[in-house]
C-alpha cells in the first residue's frame, strides 16, 4: 500500500484533509490514506502543485479519491476562504495540519505580518482549525486533528515576550524550532480544552522522525524531490527514513482505532528518528498548561480568531 508496512483501517467511508499535501510528508499521507480508500482533500498554495499532487496520487492509487483546495497558510484572507469552502464537506473525519515552512534567507514575514515561520506553521493553523471547529464538533461522526510536531522542539524553549523573533540575531533553526514547539503546546492544550467542553474531537501531535526525500521511492509532484548520491543515500540510511516512512506516523495518529485525543506519535526507533509508528514521549514542557495559556491568548490577539473553548 504506497510502500506503507503497517496496517491502515479501510478508509473507504472518511474524507481527510491535509495540508501542505502537494509535497514531501504531506503529499505521502495523501497517497498512504487514498490507498486505505479516504477520499483526500489537499490543501495548499500553489495550484499548479496541487494539481501534481493528485495526479501522482490517482497514477499510484488508481481508485484515489482526491482533490485540491487552495490554502495559503501565510495570508489569514485565504485562510478564512479555505475554512469556508472545507466547512462545506459533508463531513472530516481527520483534519492533518502538515504544512510548514523552514525559512532559510533570514527573518521574513507573511502577508499580515508575522514572522513566517510562526505565522505559517502556527498561526495559519490556529487560525484555520478555530474556523473549522464548530464544523468539526457539530458533525455526527468524531473527528480528529493531527498537527505536526517536530523532533526540534527537544532543543528550544518559547520566548512568550518574543515569539516573532524580532529581538536580537535572527536564527533560522532556533526559530522554527520553536514554531514547532508552539504547534505542539497548542495541540496538546486544544485536547485539554476539548475534553473540558465535553467534545468528541480529539487533538493529537505526530512528529516524522529523521525524514528526507533522498530515501522515498520517486513521484513525479513539483518541485521535483532531491534524489542524492549513492553516498549520501547511503549515509542517511544509518539514521533517516524516506518521507514515505515518515508519513506513518501522522497517517497513524490519524487513523489507528487505538489512537487517542493529547498522544504523540512518532517513530518507535532510536532518538525516534525513524522506526514504527508509535505513541512516544514529547519533553514536558509542550504539555504545560501555563506556558499554553498565555501562547492561546497570544494566536488569538494576532489572528483575531477565538475559539470559546473553558481553559
Amino acid at each position: 500500500m504506497s510502500g506503507l508496512d503497517v496496517q491502515v483501517p479501510d478508509l473507504s467511508d472518511r474524507t481527510i484533509v491535509v495540508t501542505g499535501g502537494t509535497g514531501g510528508l504531506g503529499y505521502w499521507a495523501a497517497e498512504q490514506l487514498a490507498a486505505a480508500g479516504a477520499e483526500v482533500v489537499i490543501a495548499a498554495r500553489n495550484p499548479e502543485r496541487g494539481d501534481a499532487a493528485v495526479r501522482s496520487v490517482r497514477q499510484w492509487v488508481p481508485a484515489a479519491r482526491a482533490r485540491f483546495v487552495r490554502l495559503d497558510l501565510a495570508d489569514l484572507s485565504s485562510v478564512a476562504d479555505a475554512a469556508a469552502e472545507l466547512a462545506e464537506l459533508p463531513r472530516i473525519d481527520a483534519l492533518i495540519a502538515n504544512a510548514g515552512v523552514l525559512a532559510s534567507k533570514g527573518r521574513q514575514t507573511t502577508a499580515d505580518g508575522f514572522e513566517s515561520m510562526l505565522g505559517t506553521n502556527f498561526l495559519g493553523h490556529f487560525a484555520l482549525i478555530g474556523r473549522m471547529l464548530p464544523h468539526l464538533t457539530a458533525q455526527s461522526a468524531p473527528a480528529r486533528i493531527v498537527h505536526l510536531g517536530s523532533i526540534s522542539h527537544e532543543f528550544t524553549r518559547l520566548d512568550l515576550d518574543d515569539l516573532q523573533a524580532e529581538a536580537g540575531r535572527f536564527r533560522e533553526f532556533r526559530t522554527y524550532g520553536r514554531s514547532k514547539l508552539a504547534v505542539m503546546t497548542y495541540g496538546f492544550e486544544l485536547d485539554r480544552r476539548l475534553r473540558l467542553a465535553g467534545a468528541r474531537t480529539a487533538s493529537l501531535v505526530a512528529h516524522p522522525g529523521f525524514a528526507v526525500d533522498e530515501l522515498s521511492p520517486p513521484r513525479d509532484i513539483l518541485p521535483t524531490p532531491k534524489t542524492g548520491t549513492a553516498v549520501s543515500r547511503a549515509a542517511y540510511r544509518a539514521i533517516a527514513q524516506g518521507k514515505n516512512a515518515g508519513a506513518r506516523p501522522i497517517v497513524a495518529a490519524a487513523t489507528d482505532p487505538d489512537a487517542r485525543g493529547g498522544q504523540y506519535w512518532g517513530p518507535a526507533g532510536w532518538r525516534q528518528l525513524k522506526g514504527r509508528p508509535a505513541v512516544v514521549a514529547a519533553k514536558p514542557y509542550a504539555r504545560d498548561p501555563a506556558i499554553a495559556r498565555p501562547l492561546w491568548a497570544t494566536a488569538e490577539r494576532l489572528t483575531g480568531v477565538t475559539y470559546g473553548l473553558p481553559d
